[in-house]
């Protein structure tokens, strides 16, 4: 008899296999859910698989075959996949006078300067405003907030001005020099580091550290998640621009990717083969902003629940 309880013993507590597991915790959770919550989470997977669908078709649409760009109705799911869409997309940018790796390394160059000079700016701006006192605080801060309500389109004759008079034209700071007065990234950064404590701050200058120590050690890492959120939101607006390479740069070989996919789309938009073109191009315009984000989203979403210290 006590061989066949140990024995009883021994073998509940043996480790479940995972799919036994997995349907005891889904019994589990279905056994204290509410009819409202069950509810609630098939309505948002199913909003969320239904967005999904037209990022399923930009990825299939870029390896369909002419034949298959054309059906009507048009299909998600692609049937024969083919690289030939990229295959023309390269061949028609080897016949050019600037090939497709020089607007590529020029969008790469110009993305990395703008990331680094908007995050060192804004980053810089947002402590002075939120930590220290100086006179005109108030209407700096005021001023920001106002510059929030211009349209793009409505600087885009002082831009000009300025990079030009400056001499920068037909070079990578024409590209960068607009985006570095980023009034969103200032303002995210100000709110952000207000809800750092001033004691934290307070205790460190009694320790001797000075404001560049404050500022890298105590102040950046306790803002990643608003840091990563402005290199998105900064990554977006400047691998899609094409204000930089319409305006400011004359020279072909100083112009973007985003240019060179814009009016080669354009161009190619009334002819059949120029459709497959447009396709690979779109997915390549895609991606790294889909990367961008699925790297930096849990930072995101981290700036909009949590404070400056955790």
């Amino acid at each position: 008899m006590g061989n066949t309880a140990t024995e009883r013993i021994n073998t509940s507590t043996e480790p479940l296999p995972n799919s036994k597991r997995m349907a005891s915790r889904l019994w589990r959770w279905r056994k204290h859910a509410s009819w409202f919550q069950v509810t609630l989470i098939v309505f948002l997977t199913a909003i969320g698989l239904f967005m999904l669908l037209p990022i399923i078709f930009l990825f299939n649409n870029a390896f369909k075959p002419l034949n298959e760009l054309f059906l009507f109705p048009p299909t998600i799911w692609v049937k024969e996949p083919t690289m030939r869409n990229f295959e023309r997309l390269f061949l028609h940018s080897a016949a050019g006078v600037v090939p497709f790796t020089r607007y590529l390394f020029n969008s790469v160059i110009v993305v990395a300067l703008t990331l680094f000079s908007v995050i060192m700016a804004s980053t810089m701006a947002g402590y002075v405003l939120a930590k220290h006192r100086f006179h005109f605080k108030t209407l700096i801060m005021s001023l920001i907030m106002l510059s929030l309500m211009f349209a793009p389109e409505t600087v885009s004759i002082p831009r000009y001005i300025m990079v030009s008079g400056l001499g920068m034209t037909n070079t990578y700071f024409a590209h960068v020099l607009p985006f570095i007065a980023s009034p969103v990234a200032v303002f995210l950064m100000k709110q952000f580091i207000d809800q750092v404590p001033d004691a934290l701050i307070e205790a460190a200058k009694l320790d001797g550290a000075g404001d560049m120590y404050i500022f890298t050690r105590i102040i950046i890492p306790l803002i990643a998640p608003a840091v990563a959120t402005i290199s998105i939101i900064t990554f977006q607006a400047v691998y899609l621009d094409m204000e930089g390479s319409t305006l400011y740069t004359q020279k072909e070989t100083m112009k973007t990717l985003a240019y060179y996919v814009s009016s080669l789309t354009a161009n190619l938009q009334n002819s059949v083969a120029g459709q497959s073109i447009a396709a690979a191009c779109a997915l390549l315009m895609f991606i790294p902003n889909l990367i961008m984000f699925l790297l930096f989203q849990r930072k995101m979403i981290q700036t909009m629940l949590h404070s400056g210290v955790k």
